[in-house]
């Protein structure tokens, strides 16, 4: 790294030829209502000063630390460049924000959250739910150009939105000189490998392309080029804020250093050294280039550690502070200050109050007038950017867009809003994954894998066509065709289904066989969808239905025949996760009419509610608690009505379909606690937590025993979807482990 000292001398030379004595910037002559970028950035007879942002990741968060600093000591910045998370917290800067805005603006990025692929499951339509709640692979796949997936694991939806905010004000500058502080930042063309400087154009859209590590984000289309992260070709833009008229160019330099040899025996350490080698070269050509060299000493913090966005932010203050002997002889006076804050605010735009039209960019057709009919409403009123970014989100969550962006523009003298939508690229159709395994040992082990094939919008806007088949010891083949009724939330579901599954019979508390449920049908729905969090359906079923013993005492009876029923389902789910959820309730309630099915003498209803409560008491802490019951009212449920307990999250310290009844009932209350964060390419966190379950299944009132199981065990939230291992223990002795891989349990 080139040391501050052998940039003294040229520094002297600046500052002895330009020779201003503080009090004559006192005497200057008033700021233009509409002064020139260079007359505004740099006032007369002081040295044009230029920041050089390099990228890092988390660590480019000192740069706010560096800002700060900088600030507080009355040093002017007259222009910036930057790269990546350097090219981030420059714009924000360079809107005009002073260095507390923009400290709290990096407190409002959710950063667990920019690395999720969609967004979170609460805001996801009903439709993706279901998918995320069946299918929990973290890995979307799509065959609109065969078999492929996203070409990055984020498209960064919501960190974009808040980009949005900022540039909004900005939407119409025909160049980045245009704000408060003249502005340049760097991507790389993905096509040629050029170093691509963006000084022009759409600035939310520049920062996105700036942003796009390879493989993490998605890269950006812009101006008919596929651009990415700058930081591949130039990661320390000292040569684009030398071009910018700078007489002196501020370098801050958080690339980390090269790691040990004992750092490099796995392969993220491998890759990770492989990327510093590859451009260091490139870094160390451009600090030759800067005056003033400044390194924050960031310790062992990584590129993903956001967590730790406070402690770099004062390790970077710490760094400029370090080089302050350099760095005052640039201070101005308090009156001087005030002048070049004056000047610098007197450039700040307000955003548009409200929008008089709207249109689409980046799709076509039904797309953007779909996205059109979901935002007219906010024309002509005050524009509330709040509830436009939560419109966008819940579009971007019906699956088909990687993001939705805005920005402003005026046209014949009316303001408008623009709407920028990014189309997923490898579908539609989708493909979602699945991995389920269950299990208490050998003699309960049950693992199974899946695909679900969505088609969208067929033959109508919003009609879907899923299709799932699961192979192992669960089986299913499944296809239903939805299509809403025009612009309602009214739709019509007809479905077909073939299964297997495998049941315990019991005597006692004997498992004496394992019988093979087997049905085949299909059926009919009329509905209505919220949109986001419940449904109703109405509709009839029928099926064809046989139970066979598959292992176990010969000679245990068959039972087939053919079922008919009625039924209405009423779904609420408003859970934040699908696996391990730390808020919300979700609601399930089942009622049917069996008009025929075998062991039946006359029709039967049946009543079922499900209930799943999680309240959180602390940052890390929920406490849940669950309620489930079954009725047959007055009849006798026949064998594939039947209701049954046993199992994990049905009483763990037994086993599945240990209790049978024509009714039922149970409940559960524990709490789940964060325990570990796990690396972002492998999941989320890992919880540990503890329960409580009591539940009975029985026939007649005389009939009830109430069985109790405590449980305690740990889940990770893991790219394969939640890992559960759980120990079970009944007071009168019973005891299992059962584990899930895949769904949870």
């Amino acid at each position: 790294m080139l040391s501050v000292g052998c940039r003294i001398p040229m520094i002297a030379t600046v500052l002895a030829a330009l020779s201003f004595p503080q009090s004559t910037h006192a005497q200057q002559e008033p700021a233009s209502p509409n002064p020139s970028p260079a007359t505004t950035a740099t006032p007369a007879r002081r040295p044009h000063i230029a920041l050089a942002l390099s990228g890092g990741g988390a660590r480019g968060l000192a740069h706010v630390g560096v800002l700060q600093w900088m600030e507080e000591n009355h040093i002017p910045i007259d222009s910036v460049a930057g790269t990546s998370m350097g090219a981030l917290v420059g714009a924000v800067y360079a809107t005009g924000m002073n260095t507390k805005e923009v400290r709290d603006f990096v407190k409002t990025i959710e950063w667990d959250d920019v690395l999720l692929r969609e967004p979170s499951y609460d805001q996801l339509s009903y439709r993706r739910k279901q998918d995320r709640t069946a299918y929990q692979v973290g890995a979307m796949l799509g065959i609109k150009h065969g078999l492929t997936g996203p070409n990055g694991l984020s498209p960064a939806h919501g960190v974009g939105l808040l980009i949005d905010r900022i540039a909004f004000p900005y939407s119409t500058i025909s160049t980045f000189d245009d704000l408060p502080t003249p502005f340049r930042c760097v991507a790389t063309d993905m096509l040629t490998g050029d170093a691509i400087t963006l000084r022009d154009g759409s600035l939310a859209e520049s920062l996105r392309a700036t942003m796009a590590i390879p493989a993490v984000f998605t890269p950006i289309e812009l101006n008919g080029r596929l651009l990415a992260d700058g930081g591949l070709v130039n990661n320390i833009p000292t040569d684009i804020a030398r071009s910018m008229g700078a007489d002196i160019v501020i370098a801050v330099d958080i690339i980390p250093p090269l790691s040990p040899r004992g750092k490099l025996q796995t392969l993220a350490g491998v890759l990770d050294q492989s990327i510093s080698l590859m451009t260091i070269d490139h870094d160390h050509r451009a600090l030759q280039l800067a005056d003033i060299v400044l390194a924050p000493d960031l310790g062992s913090y990584t590129v993903f550690d956001y967590a730790s966005a406070e402690a770099i932010i004062r390790m970077g203050y710490n760094g400029a502070a370090a080089k302050a002997a350099v760095l005052r002889p640039f201070a101005l006076s308090d009156a001087e200050w005030q002048q070049y804050v004056d000047a610098r605010n007197a450039r700040k735009r307000a955003p548009e109050k409200s929008a008089g039209t709207l249109e689409v960019a980046g799709v076509k057709g039904d797309a953007a007038q779909h996205i059109e009919k979901r935002l007219h409403k906010l024309l002509n009123r005050d524009l509330d950017l709040n509830q436009l970014d939560a419109r966008l989100t819940h579009l971007v969550g019906e699956g088909r867009f990687d993001s939705l962006g805005y920005e402003g523009f005026v046209q014949n003298g009316v303001p408008g809003l623009r709407i920028v939508a990014h189309e997923k690229s490898y579908g539609p159709p989708f493909v979602d994954l699945a991995i389920n395994v269950n299990g208490s040992g050998v003699a309960a082990f049950d693992f199974s894998a899946g695909i679900r094939l969505t088609f969208m919008d067929v033959k109508h806007r919003g009609g879907e066509w899923r299709n799932d088949l699961l192979l192992g010891s669960s089986n299913l083949a499944a296809t239903e065709y939805y299509q809403p009724i025009g612009d309602t939330h009214l739709f019509v579901a007809p479905y077909a289904f073939a299964s297997k599954i495998a049941r315990n019979a019991f005597t006692g508390q004997t498992r004496i066989a394992i019988f093979g449920d087997e049905r085949a049908g299909g059926g009919l729905d009329l509905g209505y969808n919220s949109g986001r969090r419940s449904e109703l359906r109405f509709g009839y079923q029928i099926f064809e239905a046989k139970l066979a013993p598959l292992v176990g005492t010969a000679g245990l009876p068959i039972v087939r025949g053919s079922t008919g029923q009625l039924r209405l389902r009423y779904i609420w789910d408003g859970l934040d996760s699908p696996s391990v959820p730390s808020t919300g309730t979700r609601v399930m309630a089942t009622l049917s009419r069996v008009l025929q099915s075998p062991a039946l003498t006359s029709p039967i209803d049946q009543l079922e509610v499900q209930t799943s409560n999680f309240i959180p008491t602390g940052p890390k802490t929920s406490l849940f608690f669950n309620l489930s019951a079954g009725t047959t009212f007055h009849g006798t449920a026949g064998p594939f009505q039947v209701f049954a307990l046993g199992g994990p999250f049905r009483l763990g310290a037994y086993f599945p379909q240990e209790f049978l009844g024509n009714h039922y009932g149970y409940a559960s209350l524990g709490f789940r606690r964060d325990l570990y964060h796990l690396p972002q390419f492998v999941g989320r966190k890992i919880y540990w937590g503890g329960w409580y379950e009591a539940g009975t299944a029985f026939n007649t009132p005389e009939s009830v025993v109430v069985r109790g199981t405590m449980n305690l065990g740990v889940i990770a939230e893991t790219i394969v979807g939640p890992i559960a291992l759980a120990g079970s223990v009944s007071p009168t002795g019973q005891s299992r482990v059962n584990f899930s891989i895949g769904r949870l349990f």
